[in-house]
Protein backbone atom coordinates (compact mmCIF):
# COMPACT_ATOMS: atom_id res chain seq x y z
CA UNK A 1 0.00 0.00 0.00
CA UNK A 2 1.43 3.65 -0.92
CA UNK A 3 0.83 5.68 1.52
CA UNK A 4 1.90 9.74 1.21
CA UNK A 5 1.41 11.22 4.26
CA UNK A 6 1.88 11.01 7.80
CA UNK A 7 -1.82 12.26 7.89
CA UNK A 8 -2.32 9.23 5.29
CA UNK A 9 -1.15 6.60 8.30
CA UNK A 10 -2.96 8.29 10.72
CA UNK A 11 -6.35 7.85 9.37
CA UNK A 12 -5.97 3.97 9.23
CA UNK A 13 -7.23 2.45 11.85
CA UNK A 14 -4.52 0.56 13.66
CA UNK A 15 -5.32 -1.89 16.72
CA UNK A 16 -4.40 0.16 20.31
CA UNK A 17 -3.98 -1.98 23.46
CA UNK A 18 -5.05 -0.74 26.41
CA UNK A 19 -4.20 -1.96 29.75
CA UNK A 20 -4.63 -0.38 32.98
CA UNK A 21 -1.17 0.12 34.87
CA UNK A 22 -1.46 -0.19 38.81
CA UNK A 23 1.98 -1.27 39.21
CA UNK A 24 3.76 1.82 40.77
CA UNK A 25 2.79 4.28 43.28
CA UNK A 26 0.82 6.14 40.82
CA UNK A 27 -1.01 4.22 38.42
CA UNK A 28 -2.04 5.03 35.22
CA UNK A 29 -2.55 3.48 31.52
CA UNK A 30 -0.58 2.06 28.73
CA UNK A 31 -0.88 1.81 25.16
CA UNK A 32 0.35 -0.11 22.17
CA UNK A 33 -0.31 -0.15 18.15
CA UNK A 34 -0.26 -3.58 17.97
CA UNK A 35 1.01 -3.20 13.97
CA UNK A 36 3.23 -0.74 14.60
CA UNK A 37 6.54 -2.92 16.56
CA UNK A 38 7.71 -0.69 19.41
CA UNK A 39 4.87 2.21 19.30
CA UNK A 40 3.94 2.59 23.07
CA UNK A 41 3.20 5.16 25.59
CA UNK A 42 1.79 5.84 29.04
CA UNK A 43 -0.70 8.61 30.47
CA UNK A 44 -1.65 8.72 34.09
CA UNK A 45 -5.37 9.20 32.60
CA UNK A 46 -7.17 7.51 29.92
CA UNK A 47 -7.71 11.18 28.31
CA UNK A 48 -3.91 12.22 28.53
CA UNK A 49 -3.54 8.77 27.21
CA UNK A 50 -5.42 9.36 23.96
CA UNK A 51 -3.29 12.37 23.47
CA UNK A 52 -0.23 10.60 24.19
CA UNK A 53 -0.80 7.63 21.35
CA UNK A 54 -1.47 9.55 18.66
CA UNK A 55 1.61 11.81 19.32
CA UNK A 56 3.52 8.48 19.62
CA UNK A 57 1.83 7.20 16.37
CA UNK A 58 3.06 10.20 14.73
CA UNK A 59 6.50 10.23 15.86
CA UNK A 60 6.84 6.38 14.97
CA UNK A 61 5.76 6.86 11.20
CA UNK A 62 7.43 10.01 10.61
CA UNK A 63 10.58 8.09 11.77
CA UNK A 64 9.86 4.92 9.80
CA UNK A 65 9.21 7.74 6.29
CA UNK A 66 12.31 9.11 6.70
CA UNK A 67 14.34 6.12 7.35
CA UNK A 68 12.84 4.72 4.28
CA UNK A 69 11.56 1.76 6.20
CA UNK A 70 7.95 0.10 5.03
CA UNK A 71 5.18 0.94 7.28
CA UNK A 72 2.37 -2.10 8.39
CA UNK A 73 -1.05 -1.36 7.83
CA UNK A 74 -4.05 -2.29 10.30
CA UNK A 75 -4.90 -6.16 9.91
CA UNK A 76 -8.02 -6.97 8.93
CA UNK A 77 -9.95 -8.83 11.84
CA UNK A 78 -10.40 -12.60 11.07
CA UNK A 79 -13.92 -14.20 11.06
CA UNK A 80 -13.13 -17.68 12.86
CA UNK A 81 -15.54 -20.17 13.04
CA UNK A 82 -14.97 -21.81 16.31
CA UNK A 83 -13.90 -25.20 14.80
CA UNK A 84 -10.79 -26.71 14.14
CA UNK A 85 -9.12 -30.08 13.97
CA UNK A 86 -6.26 -30.91 15.70
CA UNK A 87 -4.65 -34.58 15.65
CA UNK A 88 -3.05 -36.06 19.15
CA UNK A 89 -1.65 -39.14 19.65
CA UNK A 90 -3.99 -42.32 20.20
CA UNK A 91 -3.13 -42.50 24.24
CA UNK A 92 -3.50 -38.69 24.68
CA UNK A 93 -6.61 -39.23 23.02
CA UNK A 94 -7.74 -41.40 25.36
CA UNK A 95 -6.44 -40.01 28.55
CA UNK A 96 -8.29 -36.90 27.51
CA UNK A 97 -11.47 -39.06 27.11
CA UNK A 98 -10.86 -40.39 30.48
CA UNK A 99 -10.68 -37.27 32.12
CA UNK A 100 -13.51 -35.17 30.46
CA UNK A 101 -15.81 -38.41 31.80
CA UNK A 102 -14.43 -38.16 35.31
CA UNK A 103 -15.22 -34.15 35.63
CA UNK A 104 -18.76 -34.62 33.99
CA UNK A 105 -18.30 -32.81 30.83
CA UNK A 106 -17.91 -33.37 27.33
CA UNK A 107 -14.74 -33.75 25.42
CA UNK A 108 -15.20 -30.47 23.72
CA UNK A 109 -16.10 -28.67 26.47
CA UNK A 110 -13.14 -30.22 28.63
CA UNK A 111 -10.72 -29.52 26.13
CA UNK A 112 -12.18 -25.89 25.28
CA UNK A 113 -11.53 -25.09 28.56
CA UNK A 114 -7.88 -26.29 29.17
CA UNK A 115 -7.15 -24.70 26.46
CA UNK A 116 -8.69 -21.66 27.65
CA UNK A 117 -6.61 -22.01 30.74
CA UNK A 118 -3.69 -22.29 28.66
CA UNK A 119 -3.45 -18.85 27.08
CA UNK A 120 -5.41 -17.32 29.86
CA UNK A 121 -9.23 -16.83 29.07
CA UNK A 122 -11.79 -16.66 32.20
CA UNK A 123 -14.05 -19.26 32.53
CA UNK A 124 -16.68 -16.64 31.64
CA UNK A 125 -15.73 -16.64 28.13
CA UNK A 126 -16.86 -20.32 27.48
CA UNK A 127 -17.02 -22.00 24.22
CA UNK A 128 -20.65 -20.91 22.45
CA UNK A 129 -19.90 -17.27 23.85
CA UNK A 130 -17.47 -16.04 21.30
CA UNK A 131 -17.59 -12.27 20.27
Amino acid sequence: MTRSSVEDYLKLPYTIEVVRDDDYENPGWVARVKELTGCITQGDTFEELQEMIEDSMRLWIETALEDGEEIPVPRQEEKHSGKFIVRVPRSLHRELVETAEKEGVSLNMYISTALGKAVGISASKKAGRNP
